[in-house]
């Protein structure tokens, strides 16, 4: 999908998920943002692959599959703090031998 430039993470935004359990198994089907950078964020850092891969996101007249999705959250000007995906928690505590 091709997008026009300089794209606007200000936008309102709504995602789309194609799949029935998106996220640790809580149903997602729809869902607004107050602004795309959000959308976006949400749905790299949050959905499962298996739902990403369904999802769109619809930025005013523009309909954005994964890849422009993770396009534009790999931008060098994506306006939020980036978390890494799928990173094991640390232990808390002592660990035990």
């Amino acid at each position: 999908m091709a997008f026009t430039a300089p794209f606007d993470y200000g936008a309102e935004a709504e995602l789309f998920s194609g799949a029935a359990r998106p996220s640790r198994g809580r149903p997602m089907g729809y869902r607004r943002f107050a602004s795309a950078a959000e959308a976006l964020r949400f749905a790299i850092e949050e959905l499962a692959p298996a739902a990403l891969a369904g999802a769109a996101l619809e930025v005013g007249d523009q309909r954005l599959d994964m890849r422009g999705m993770h396009r534009l959250y790999e931008a060098s000007d994506f306006p939020l703090a980036r978390r890494r995906r799928n990173v094991p928690p640390r232990p808390r505590g002592r660990a035990t031998q």
